[in-house]
């Protein structure tokens, strides 16, 4: 049987002093944090979830959009909703390695992502960018990724300054449909 709801914060007792604060808890954000499906090594074959993502249907890999030689993708940790990234198909770590038939249709794709979340979303703004290296803060080093993150005016609360905690309005699988079903259009 479930215990009742009940407006008053439950005490975690033997974890210091009461401070008034409410936890919100995020328990699904550790696997991110210890890592899990992260490359073992730099290689294709060493666990690059990357490399793996476009043998997956779409649905299930949350694929927006296929390209010859790029590829467009949700992001499973995302700091907001419709956090996209532009993922070549090769395995490559950095931008420089890219040919220019690459980096032609990541530029490509990039421009669609924005249309794409004006379209569907109405995002104000963007946030774009690569981390080169695990020293430049990429999460995941040995296969290179571009981040299209949408901004609204407003978007920023208190929630991720001082709870460091993002309020995704929808689901990864609904964002992931309604970008997919603009893409062939923007």
């Amino acid at each position: 049987m479930l215990a009742p709801m009940t407006s008053e914060p439950e005490q975690q007792f033997g974890v210091g002093a009461p401070d008034a604060f409410q936890r919100l808890w995020t328990p699904h954000r550790m696997a991110y944090i210890q890592g899990e499906g992260k490359p073992t090594g730099p290689g294709a074959d060493d666990g690059c979830p990357f490399c793996s993502i476009p043998a997956k249907a779409d649905e299930d890999g949350l694929i927006v959009a296929r390209g010859e030689l790029v590829y467009a993708v949700l992001n499973l940790y995302p700091y907001n909703g419709g956090h996209l990234m532009v993922v070549p198909f090769r395995h490559v770590a950095d931008y420089t390695e890219l040919d220019g038939a690459e980096t032609a249709e990541l530029a490509d794709f990039t421009k669609r992502a924005m249309r794409a979340l004006r379209e569907a979303a109405g995002a104000h703004g963007f946030n774009i960018g690569m981390n080169q290296g695990s020293v430049a803060g990429a999460g995941i080093a040995a296969h290179l990724h571009q981040h299209i993150v949408p901004r609204w005016g407003g978007d920023t609360n208190f929630l991720p300054v001082v709870g460091h905690t993002k309020v995704l309005p929808q689901l990864l699988a609904d964002t992931r449909k309604m970008l997919a079903d603009v893409w062939p259009t923007v």
